[in-house]
């Protein structure tokens, strides 16, 4: 099974100055707005990242799953990691290890030619896991999320060029990383010591939590062209930084140039 990390989704209180941050930092443009996700109280921001995404979601109203995880998670932060495989055998096949595990699935929709499955954050330990698949079938161009492929037209960024890895935190990186293979069907692999899944074009990473927020989606791996520049544009703004690494929507951005 090939399954493709095409998506990862932060979340935020104050999406005005999260876009301001990301765009500022990474030098793109917000790519996409999906009026959509206004049903489940929220409002969002699409970015490219080569030919991945980089989404913000952010409540507008009380009561939404975002904001209940904001709260959890003591502020911003790692959401939702979203993935494309090629059919619905693949998807059914994920479908049915997240049952055999215990994983509800949170999310499940069918929309003709697009089709989302959600696996539910307490289940996964530490984040939404969503499989999707559609009638297209394209995992660097085509995307639904972020309209098809209009987002094509709009100005590249020079900086960041790709998501190449997903850390995932736990007090049991171990146990984290053996539960996400089970239900992805894809194998661990011990590299020194760290448990690593790889997927079709990135991998997940599982690390202890050692930040005092405890399970989540903690940090990124970004393919980078200039480093430096990234960092001065976000001690411009007042973000934390670190050698080859700034902190943005709560989320570390490990620069991998």
């Amino acid at each position: 099974m090939a399954i493709h990390l095409r998506q990862i989704c932060l979340v935020g209180a104050d999406l005005a100055r999260i876009r301001a941050d990301l765009e500022i930092v990474f030098d793109t443009p917000v790519c996409h707005v999906d009026p959509a996700v206004g049903k489940f109280g929220l409002e969002n921001i699409l970015l490219a990242f080569g030919t991945q995404f980089l989404e913000v979601v952010s409540p507008v109203r009380e009561g939404t799953a975002a904001g209940r995880y904001l709260e959890r998670r003591g502020g911003d932060g790692g959401y939702m990691v979203i993935t494309q495989v090629r059919d619905r055998a693949e998807q059914d096949a994920v479908r049915a290890n997240a049952a055999a595990n215990g994983v509800r699935v949170a999310h499940d929709s069918d929309r003709g030619h697009w089709h989302i499955m959600q696996l539910h954050p307490g289940d996964m330990r530490a984040a939404f896991f969503e499989v999707e698949w559609d009638d297209v079938g394209d995992v660097t161009g085509h995307w639904n999320p972020v309209g098809g492929t209009g987002w094509q037209d709009m100005r590249k960024s020079e900086l960041a060029h790709g998501i190449l890895a997903a850390e995932l935190q736990s007090d049991d990186p171990a146990g984290l990383a053996a539960h996400w293979s089970a239900v992805s069907g894809l194998p661990v692999e011990d590299r020194e010591g760290v448990p690593h899944i790889a997927l079709a074009n990135a991998e997940l990473r599982f690390v202890p939590a050692t930040d005092g927020r405890g399970p989540g989606l903690g940090a990124l791996d970004i393919r980078a062209s200039d480093p430096d520049r990234i960092i001065a544009a976000a001690q411009a703004r007042g973000l934390p930084v670190a050698e080859r690494q700034v902190t943005v929507c709560g989320t570390r951005f490990n620069l991998i140039a």
